[in-house]
């Protein structure tokens, strides 16, 4: 697993680590039951604190991406596929503000702007 931390980043460390396990798991490069790293491992390779990878840890657990078996370590949990439709369209929302923004700034209506996506839309098909 290639976890990349950026410390120039505003983006806390803990949430760089939550995000690039998530996405790994939500792509499908992380497979069901896969054992991650332990804390200790990770925190090390990355030279980081533990607490940090904890809460990286702790965070996955709590959105259904990783499970934690005592004595064990943490493996990747069953995907759900409402959990990854769900990070999915949080994705979709951050571009789309960010289009919202750049279009704003373009000078651009809201039907301008739909119209650049149908056409790329159709572009594909």
């Amino acid at each position: 697993m290639n976890i990349r931390i950026n410390n120039r980043s505003g983006q806390p460390i803990y949430e760089q680590i939550f995000s690039e396990i998530r996405d790994a798991i939500v792509r499908g490069e992380l497979k069901e039951n896969t054992p991650l790293p332990s804390i200790r491992l990770l925190a090390k390779d990355l030279r980081i604190s533990v607490i940090t990878t904890k809460r990286a840890y702790e965070e996955l657990e709590r959105e259904g991406f990783i499970y934690t078996l005592p004595a064990k370590g943490s493996f990747v949990a069953e995907r759900d596929p409402q959990l990854v439709r769900e990070v999915y369209l949080r994705q979709i929302e951050e571009h789309l503000e960010e289009v919202r923004k750049l279009a704003g700034a373009a000078g651009l209506s809201e039907s301008e702007t739909a119209d650049i996506l149908h056409m790329l839309w159709r572009e594909e098909e």
